[in-house]
């Protein structure tokens, strides 16, 4: 199978033109490993928490690094690493970050104490920070008509995929202990597949003519991300430390940074420069509003996957493989809904949201009943039903948010936007972590027993039932019906972007 490079329209030099050679599954599939593994990673590495905090001596705050650290240096370059693709080429960005993802991945794997892995977890997520990107500009230009559409509808496929099944993965990967890696093969995985997917890119993917000269906006990207980590760090850290007067500090200072951010975006618009942020999105509703929403409802879906993985082996005394087999009870259900969200998105609109955060709400609160109910004794399979109501309505309002919130961008502005709505989505996914991490950690004392597993847990459940009703209170103000029509486009092809 033969590649060449994109050619130019004779109409427009700046423009690429999709080589029909490039619109092969061959492509498709080396462009999809890199979806699978990002999101893949974000969660496999929750079944093997309790054992790495046991081989590692990892402390409370440390097991809640090891998921966020990965999440805040996602979130943090995402925009970074799609001005990086359009500076260099969208294929060797996409490379050097699978180099970059799959070393970082060997360091965990060896990692000796938990300051080791954190620190690789980071540079994990600055690698898929850079691969990310450039895959759906590439799936844009390498694929036409009828196979673009199947690609799109296949990217949303594998990153659903990747997020619901990566417990069942980790904990199936644990239980066989190849070599005796342990808990280490979570992340020894990633050596094979990331080396081989980063050698056949070489001959599989396009090389996509530049277009207009980008420039980095490294102040901008800077203050974004001393604003994240003010605000995630004293969370992450306060608790342990008794909440001492830095923590406070960087509270405070968390919304000033940003608001120095904003400040740096308009007069660096105003000046002709390219910002990380543009100003002018927030003139579209949707955007405006679905911003929030994303940050707000995006608390409950990593912190959950968190949570239940601790209570599952730490306080069910349960295998990562055993535990890992109880997701799939919220897999099933989540692919069945978001499969389905692009059509009902376009009949409904937001109300079908609003309508999946109280699913997703009433489930959560039907789950800290049942734990309860089977913490005195009965068996885990009694938490399936609750956690199949929190798998539909969580496909139901997450899986159309990226469609019905970038209905209304210019197309213009489109790549900055969704950049900026996945950055949304994963500083909601590590400040939920932080805060259910709070609320679970307390609830556990210094000496937790299967009643303190019980509490905490069932208390974080109570913090995500109010979470999801909140979100969907405030999907009210999002655009009626109409703009859902027009986003159900996007909606289909791009539902599980994050």
């Amino acid at each position: 199978m033969t590649t060449t490079d994109l050619r130019p329209d004779r109409r427009d030099s700046t423009k690429p033109v999709a080589d029909p050679r490039h619109n092969s599954t061959f492509t498709l599939l080396v462009l999809l490993t890199g979806v699978f593994m990002a999101l893949l990673d974000f969660f496999i590495v929750n079944v093997a928490l309790p054992a790495t905090q046991q081989d590692l001596h990892a402390s409370s705050a440390g097991m809640q690094w090891i998921v966020a650290g990965y999440a805040v240096a996602l979130a943090c370059a995402l925009v970074t690493g799609g001005r990086l693709g359009d500076l260099f080429g969208r294929k060797s960005m996409f490379i050097m970050g699978l180099i970059l993802f799959t070393a970082a991945s060997g360091v965990c794997g060896m990692a000796p104490n938990q300051g080791v892995l954190i620190g690789a977890r980071v540079a994990q997520g600055l690698g898929a920070a850079v691969f990310m990107p450039q895959i759906l500009g590439m799936i844009g230009v390498a694929f036409s008509g009828a196979r673009q559409v199947r690609a799109f509808t296949a990217y949303g496929l594998t990153a659903g995929l990747g997020a619901v099944f990566g417990q069942l993965i980790g904990g199936a990967l644990i239980q066989a202990d190849p070599f005796g890696l342990g808990w280490r093969s979570v992340y020894w995985i990633n050596l094979p597949i990331g080396l081989g997917a980063a050698l056949l890119a070489v001959r599989a993917l396009p090389n996509v003519q530049r277009g207009r000269r980008i420039k980095l906006d490294l102040v901008g990207g800077g203050t974004l991300t001393l604003a994240v980590l003010a605000l995630v760090l004293p969370l992450v850290e306060g608790r342990q430390d008794g909440w001492p007067l830095w923590a406070w500090f960087a509270l405070a200072a968390s919304p000033v940074l940003l608001a120095l951010f904003y400040a740096h975006q308009r007069r660096l618009i105003g000046r002709g420069g390219q910002p990380v942020l543009n100003p002018v999105l927030f003139k579209q509703r949707a955007f405006a509003v679905g911003m929030p929403i994303a940050l707000i409802y995006n608390i409950s879906v990593g912190s959950f996957f968190f949570v239940l993985a601790l209570y599952l082996q730490q306080g069910r005394g349960m295998t990562a493989l055993h535990s890992g087999l109880l997701f799939v009870g919220l897999g099933l259900p989540y692919l069945a809904t978001s499969m389905r969200s692009g059509k009902l998105a376009a009949r409904f609109g937001r109300k079908l949201m609003i309508f999946g955060c109280l699913v997703q709400g009433a489930g959560y609160g039907l789950l800290d009943l049942t734990v309860h109910e089977a913490g005195a004794g009965r068996s885990i399979c009694w938490l399936i039903p609750a956690m199949a109501v929190v798998g539909g309505g969580m496909g139901l309002a997450y899986a159309p948010m990226f469609g019905v919130v970038m209905g209304g961008v210019n197309p213009e502005h489109s790549s900055s936007a969704s950049g900026l709505l996945s950055t949304v989505q994963q500083i909601g996914g590590a400040t939920g972590i932080a805060v259910a991490g709070i609320i679970f950690f307390d609830g556990l004392g210094p000496r937790p027993g299967d009643a303190a597993f019980t509490s905490a847990f069932g208390d974080s459940l109570l913090l995500l039932t109010a979470v999801s009703v909140l979100s969907g209170g405030l999907m009210r103000l999002l655009p009626g019906t109409g703009a859902g029509t027009k986003s159900a486009k996007s909606a289909e092809t791009a539902k599980s972007v994050k």
